[in-house]
């Protein structure tokens, strides 16, 4: 193999195998994988525009069985911190977002084993009753999976209905590293790869849209990280022509404080700011068919976020008005509407507020005229 012969191929949108991906990353230099890699960016995106959006990251529950060995935020059912959200409390959130400028709710939570599909279903219409304009970017394939077997269903028939119910787009959660090996060591309660693959097939399917991520920087080798990308390729290659499928990726670095991944395990997040920079290089090369890139300002930081907006992302993710999960683990950079919109200026960039889908939205004015609360979000 050769490092320019692979460039070229990638320059030319070919699908580079998992094996060449693992030679380029581990034997291109950095400033080769930039290029390349914002060369595809602007094929991708040809306008030197970055976009980022307003929502709130809420859990519908902390209880969970999975027991990942990377997640501080969980609690067993039973336990005395363990809750589940009521409809008072959406309330609150979603009106407190609304007031903030942003129109979707980034929904999660844990695989609680009393919550089915009928208990989805009536919240997602309620939220939905009470406020017709909201967004619901809600659950993801592990929790879908986990849905699924308690009904007895299919991954189709518990898809349709909460789309029906007012599910607007699928994120990638869960995704880890797709690789069997890795997910038995680290959160073997949740779905495999392939099934977690099978459920983003299933949603193109019905026309939903969806996101895909990884979390690295643990126990994985190179290999499985490439052969992670290398799969999700697989899977929007698959998607009906009508549907966008995997609208973007989302990679980070393994949070580990106080995780027992990291006490068991000996797994610690060594990713420094160059790894993640090649790593988002590496997705735009191994990700052809995939439009945007997010660069995770919440565990790399400002700094290392603008550097990957010259190196293939085009988007700079969300202020987080809420994020309980990462944060857990020890992500604590914050930003606000006008915080994050310099970060992109500063980077050489026209900031753009966007909805899930990419679309653009005007910026509310009163967004415009004042900033933030500061003690809700603290720039870092």
């Amino acid at each position: 193999m050769n490092v320019d012969h692979l460039l070229e191929r990638a320059l030319n949108l070919e699908f580079l195998s998992a094996e060449e991906g693992v030679f380029l990353f581990e034997q291109a230099a950095t400033a080769e994988l930039m290029y390349v890699g914002n060369q595809l960016r602007k094929q991708h995106v040809p306008k030197p525009v970055v976009t980022w959006i307003i929502d709130r990251n809420s859990n519908t529950t902390n209880v969970c069985i999975a027991n990942c060995k990377f997640c501080n935020f969980y609690r067993r059912p039973g336990h005395e911190e363990s809750y589940i959200t009521t409809i008072e409390q959406y309330k609150q959130k979603i009106e407190e977002t609304f007031q903030f400028g942003g129109e979707q709710l980034l929904l999660q939570g844990g695989h609680h084993p009393d919550l089915s599909l009928s208990y989805y279903v009536d919240l997602f219409k309620e939220l939905k009753t009470l406020y017709p304009n909201l967004k619901l970017h809600a659950l993801g394939p592990p929790e879908i999976a986990h849905i699924t077997k308690l009904e007895k269903s299919s991954h189709l028939e518990v898809l349709t209905a909460l789309k029906e119910a007012g599910l607007d787009s699928l994120p990638g959660a869960g995704a880890e590293i797709l690789s069997d090996r890795v997910r038995r060591l680290i959160s073997k309660g949740k779905c495999g790869g392939k099934e977690w693959l099978d459920i983003m097939r299933a949603a193109h399917q019905i026309n939903l849209t969806t996101s895909a991520t990884m979390m690295f920087g643990h126990i994985e080798t190179n290999l499985e990280r490439m052969q992670h990308l290398v799969d999700i390729r697989q899977v929007q290659s698959e998607k009906p022509a009508a549907a966008k499928g995997f609208i973007a990726f989302i990679p980070w670095p393994f949070q580990d404080e106080d995780t027992i991944l990291k006490r068991i395990k000996r797994a610690r997040n060594t990713c420094t700011g160059d790894e993640y920079v090649r790593m988002i290089a590496m997705s735009r090369i191994m990700l052809p068919n995939i439009t945007n890139i997010q660069a995770s300002w919440l565990t790399v930081g400002k700094k290392i976020a603008q550097v990957c907006l010259h190196t293939g992302a085009n988007d700079f993710g969300s202020i987080m008005i809420e994020e309980n999960v990462v944060s857990a683990a020890g992500a604590n950079f914050r930003f606000t509407a006008n915080g994050i919109q310099d970060a992109i200026r500063e980077a050489g960039y026209t900031p753009q507020l966007r909805n899930q889908q990419y679309e653009y939205r005007e910026l509310p004015d009163h967004i415009v005229q004042q900033e933030l609360d500061q003690s809700t979000m603290v720039v870092d």
